[in-house]
């Protein structure tokens, strides 16, 4: 007899052995699942950044030219508030 393990018990062992390597890969899937998800989020989110950057830029740079064109155009003075003294 060299073994002192039933058979029953061989079976049980290979039946929890079984449930665990079933876990591991449900596991491993969820996490590569969660993985893909979070990485196509933070990739809409990059895009969506980058896009609202380079509307900053394209406004920053139509304002600067604006500046530039009307730089030689003297601006239009405001009439000064009369501030009456008493008497």
């Amino acid at each position: 007899m060299t073994s002192t393990k039933s058979v029953e018990q061989r079976m049980a062992a290979a039946a929890k052995k079984a449930s665990r390597d079933s876990d591991a890969l449900h596991a491993l899937r969820d996490y590569a699942a969660e993985k893909a998800r979070i990485d196509a989020n933070t990739l809409r989110l990059r895009a969506l950044r980058l896009e609202k950057e380079a509307a900053e830029t394209r406004a920053a740079a139509e304002l600067a030219e604006q500046k530039k064109s009307a730089g030689g155009v003297l601006k239009r003075a405001r009439p000064r508030k009369r501030v009456e003294t008493p008497v």
